[in-house]
């Protein structure tokens, strides 16, 4: 039987319409696979999946996804970002990433709001570990979080008020108006992963689409916490601040 692929027109205009058939006949296309999405395992010959692209400067990586996570599209992406890409389709990378380095397995917590910067309202991830981050060897109580963030370029927040600095070669993945990753560098693949595609809100969505980027804020364990409206969000955030326990940086938008 053939696979149960979706081919959308955008990735049959991308990938051609020779490779599109071979694909619907199941000659290039795999049995089973881990969704680049959810990252759970997916079999093309019980379940719709859909076909991914990712499109560099030059080149190009098709991944499959469980078409009830994410329709099949092509997602644009930098050329190196291309390769931490390749690493997650791969299975190398893991949801819910954790900080690099660190053995405490701690997720890292993620919430979408809107922030006032300089009197224009600009949408923000705000990123909490569940737990302390360690380096390796260190067993202490040591929260290493921050210091290992400020290493890989984001900047502590002295004032809410200034737009945090850009972050090169770091984004932020929004693919069919829902979240999915931020990317960091080269081949280190997704710094942080959902487990499935996060939704946001209407008024994020359409300040992330006027300004193509996004403010990241990060703080230790027990920093913010789960905040239910955006006033709080920025209550606890100027809080952090105050207390010189919050990096940020600008990262621009991958995806549509």
């Amino acid at each position: 039987m053939p696979p149960m692929l979706d081919v959308s027109d955008e990735v049959r205009a991308e990938i051609g319409d020779e490779e599109a058939a071979r694909l619907l006949a199941g000659d290039s296309a795999p049995g089973t696979y881990d969704c680049t999405s959810c990252r759970t395992p997916g079999d093309t010959s019980t379940e719709r999946t859909s076909t991914v692209l990712f499109v560099g400067e030059e080149t190009a990586v098709l991944a499959f996804a469980h078409a009830t996570c994410i329709p099949s599209q092509v997602v644009p992406v930098s050329e190196e970002q291309l390769q931490g890409a390749v690493q997650s389709i791969a299975g190398e990378e893991t949801a819910g990433a954790t900080a690099a380095a660190a053995p405490r397995q701690a997720v890292l917590g993620i919430t979408c709001g809107l922030v006032l910067v300089k009197d224009e309202v600009c949408p923000a991830l705000v990123i909490e570990p569940t737990g302390p981050i360690a380096r390796p060897g260190n067993n202490g109580p040591d929260d290493d979080f921050l210091p290992i963030l400020i290493e890989q370029g984001f900047l502590p927040v002295n004032d809410l008020s200034t737009p945090p600095s850009p972050l090169p070669g770091w984004s932020v993945l929004l693919a069919m108006g829902q979240l999915h990753a931020i990317l960091q560098p080269g081949s280190a693949g997704a710094w942080w992963q959902a487990h499935q595609p996060l939704a946001v809100s209407e008024g994020w969505r359409q300040a992330v689409h006027r300004s193509n980027e996004v403010y990241v804020y990060a703080a230790p364990h027990g920093t913010i916490g789960q905040q239910p409206r955006e006033d709080l969000l920025r209550d606890a955030l100027e809080r952090a601040c105050g207390h010189g326990l919050l990096v940020a940086a600008t990262m621009p938008l991958s995806g549509t």
